[in-house]
This record gives C-alpha cells, sequence and structure tokens, in this order.
C-alpha cells in the first residue's frame, strides 16, 4: 500500500507542473479577454486556479492581473534563450 501512496505523490507534483505550465501559456490569452470585458469566456477553474497562484486578484468584483501575472505574462512573451 506504501509503494501505492508514493506513485500517487509522486505523479500528482507533475501533473500540477503540466497545469500550472498550461496556465502560464494560457494567461496571455486570458488577460486579453479581461481587457475586452470577455471574462465569461475564461474558465471558472482556470480563474480559481489563476487567484489561488496570485496571477490575478478580485477587484471591486472584477478580476485583474497582479505584479506577477504582469511578470508570468512577460516571461511568456519572452522566451529564455
Amino acid at each position: 500500500m506504501a509503494s501505492i501512496s508514493q506513485t500517487r505523490a509522486s505523479s500528482k507534483p507533475g501533473g500540477e507542473a503540466a497545469e500550472r505550465e498550461r496556465l502560464r501559456q494560457a494567461l496571455p490569452a486570458t488577460v486579453g479577454h479581461l481587457r475586452q470585458h470577455q471574462a465569461g469566456r475564461i474558465d471558472d477553474n482556470d480563474i480559481e486556479a489563476y487567484v489561488k497562484l496570485n496571477w490575478l486578484e478580485w477587484h471591486g468584483g472584477g478580476l485583474r492581473l497582479t505584479i506577477t501575472g504582469r511578470n508570468v505574462c512577460a516571461q511568456v512573451a519572452t522566451p529564455a534563450s
């Protein structure tokens, strides 16, 4: 039984890393939706994940990009060499 829980524990971080990378790549499009006042086109689960990552925050009933989110967008826009 210990090997099963170790397998689950070791596979979970990889899945989390893949999900984080998916969100990172999708963030510029998400920001575009927010700028065009089309937040309804963003999946609710993605919004929750972005807020949890501190890339978006709720402000006055709307979503806005955080400083961390701006940095992530800048990294996606200028890939590392």
